[in-house]
């Protein structure tokens, strides 16, 4: 399979760097029917393990919109791209299309998903943030040649999107996984707990991820577990996610976080893998 397919858009929390620990204790593909990722993000596990069917969901109705269009039209987009610019007057005006309900309704899907990966690739450290009003809100990067186009990539992951039987949802993670079989296999990753107050980051969505939010994800992985279906967890060793998963087991592994508005803050982070399964 292609080495071109990799993650198109950059995405706080992205898995390419610890991608080896996680593959440790992913089940070989011959032994699970279908890989579900209920919250894919960037597809970093995904576009790495390249799992023969699978069932992928995020709750960002943008990021899931550039993926139906990056499977659905590809040339389309690549076009629609090109005539995208890195400057910074330019980027704000992109930016600030969703302020104007009425006008951002009225831009087509594929539209849309040029804008978000317009701005993925040209805002400051690719974070992707949202105020509560759902509106994007990241400052201009002032990078020099990003690849705005991202051709080869876009190419190769329509192909495999196509090929491989990936569904794509855009739903709750408890909806996601709605009708999944005992065979199947899922990894989950949730945004994180914050690892400390100042460090607190929801803006994947406008309705945040809290901590009533993560007990419920562990009462949905408890269903799961009752039913046999294996799942892979990774979040934040903060001591209420190691007592929340405490029934499970529970890897310890480092990772290096580059993506964080305060610059003191990125380094090595200990975080975890959770397991229901040997």
């Amino acid at each position: 399979m292609d080495n071109s397919i990799k993650p198109i858009v950059k995405w706080v929390g992205g898995k390419r760097q610890i991608i080896y620990e996680i593959k440790k204790y992913i089940p070989n593909p011959d032994e699970y029917s279908t890989y579900y990722e209920p919250f894919v993000g960037g597809g970093a596990v995904l576009f790495d393990i390249k799992p023969k069917k699978s069932v992928i969901n995020d709750i960002n109705e943008e990021l899931i919109n550039l993926y139906k269009v990056v499977k659905e039209k590809p040339d389309q987009l690549i076009e629609t791209l090109k005539q995208h610019k890195n400057q910074e007057e330019y980027y704000y005006t992109i930016r600030e299309l969703d302020r104007d309900k009425e006008r951002y309704e009225s831009l087509t899907d594929l539209e849309r998903a040029a804008r978000i990966h317009f701005l993925n690739k040209t805002c400051f450290n690719g974070m992707f943030r949202v105020n509560s009003s759902g509106e994007f809100n990241v400052p201009f990067g002032r990078y020099k040649n990003p690849d705005i186009i991202n051709k080869k990539t876009i190419k190769a992951v329509s192909k495999f999107l196509n090929k491989r039987h990936v569904k794509i949802k855009n739903c709750d993670f408890e909806e996601a996984v709605k009708g999944i079989r005992k065979e199947a296999f899922v990894y989950f990753d949730p945004p994180y707990d914050p690892i400390s107050d100042s460090s607190s980051f929801t803006g994947y969505d406008k309705s945040g991820f809290d901590r009533e939010q993560q007990k419920r994800l562990k009462k949905l992985c408890d269903k799961l577990n009752k039913r046999g279906v294996r799942f892979l967890l990774s979040n934040s060793s903060t001591n209420f996610i190691r007592d929340l998963y405490k029934d499970y087991k529970i890897e310890p592994v480092m990772a290096k976080r580059a993506i964080n508005s305060k610059a003191d803050k990125r380094g090595e982070v200990e975080e975890v893998l959770v397991r229901n399964y040997d």
